[in-house]
């Protein structure tokens, strides 16, 4: 009976949240998607044009699950912080794709692009030269208009002070991440093998690319961005917010993105998968399974909890709803993780994959 109960609770606190963030968050954040895609359309130089457009158009998912957050802000906030957002994430997936490409400096070039993400933090004006060290530099100041979005909509709330230290953080690991991940200029990992190695903790129980996984997610700085709305915030509430992310949450992020881009990680020349650091598919899985305990078991710790926790089992479960997940290697892992998640994870995986039909047949109908 009590099982049943807390499943009852589960699904009702879902719905509300759901319409919460379609009804509230998903038009505003359409309109500010729009917003940017047309500034995209207008950069000066075709190649940094195409690379915009695109990575809003392939990771548009990620995008609107960095705005899930505001679902759970007060409505007064819900503007702002869904400005905020939506100005990270899209700066963060820009700078994503942007590094990818090739490059004679990936390392300096990396670090220089992805200041645009401290910048956007910060309260004051401050420019810098993103592109420096990258072949095209005509953005038509696209960048700087993401960044003076950004921290414009965090001036409107009123607790960011809690959260400017654990969220520069937070965001220097995700520099240090997207700077050396890629590799140097003879494609060697070995910097972040280093890097990460050293940066993990022995009390964690978590392997060097474990670490390193965690450092790359966004989540942390978006759940940070979105706590800035209660104005009872305090700087005990921002370190639980950054401990609970950074590495347990954000880990299983990084890792269920590579585990389902595995097959084009892998055939992209110089890439590599943090997957393929594991010795088999069961041991992905038994690795997968214990960083997700241990997520949910943080997330239930935090104020709030039960919006964490939401957030945690779809994110989970939009990845793992994803057709490549259905793959033999893969099935293994994705019965773990799901059943870590709990109640929370059976209403997601069904919003989710109605979505994905819904997608397909009305892409089928235009066709």
């Amino acid at each position: 009976m009590a099982v049943r109960s807390s499943r009852s609770i589960s699904i009702f606190a879902f719905l509300h949240a759901a319409r919460r963030y379609w009804l509230g968050v998903f038009p505003y954040f359409v309109y500010e998607l729009r917003r940017w895609q047309a500034r995209a359309r207008a950069i000066e130089d075709p190649v940094l044009r195409q690379l915009a457009l695109q990575a809003m158009r392939a990771k548009r998912r990620s995008l609107e699950g960095a705005v899930a957050f505001a679902a759970f802000v007060p409505r007064a906030a819900q503007r702002p912080v869904i400005t905020a957002l939506s100005a990270y994430q899209v700066i963060f997936d820009y700078l994503d794709t942007v590094s990818e490409q090739p490059n004679a400096h990936p390392i300096c070039n990396g670090r220089q692009l992805n200041q645009a993400l401290l910048s956007a933090l910060e309260p004051q004006d401050v420019q810098y030269d993103y592109y420096a060290h990258h072949h095209q530099h005509g953005d038509g100041g696209y960048l700087d208009a993401l960044v003076a979005a950004c921290r414009a909509a965090l001036a409107e709330l009123p607790s960011y002070s809690a959260v400017a230290a654990p969220v520069r953080r937070a965001t220097e690991r995700i520099i240090t991440y997207q700077s050396l991940n890629h590799g140097d200029s003879a494609s060697s990992h070995a910097a972040f093998a280093r890097w990460a190695s050293g940066a993990t903790r022995p009390n964690t129980g978590l392997r060097w690319w474990e670490t390193g996984a965690a450092a790359g997610s966004s989540l942390g700085v978006l759940a940070l961005i979105s706590a800035t709305a209660d104005p009872t915030l305090t700087h005990r509430d921002s370190d639980a917010l950054e401990d609970a992310y950074y590495p347990w949450i954000g880990a299983l992020h990084t890792l269920l993105d590579s585990l389902v881009d595995r097959h084009e990680d892998t055939t992209t020349p110089g890439h590599r998968s943090l997957i393929d650091y594991y010795s088999s598919p069961a041991e992905t899985a038994a690795r997968l399974e214990m960083i997700a305990a241990q997520a949910v078991s943080r997330a239930t710790r935090l104020p709030h909890a039960y919006n964490h926790a939401m957030i945690l089992a779809a994110m989970a479960c939009f990845y793992l709803s994803e057709p490549q997940a259905s793959a033999p290697e893969v099935r293994l892992a994705r019965k773990r993780v799901l059943a870590s998640m709990g109640a929370l994870a059976t209403p997601s995986m069904a919003v989710l994959k109605a979505r994905r039909v819904a997608g397909q047949m009305l892409g089928a109908a235009h066709g």
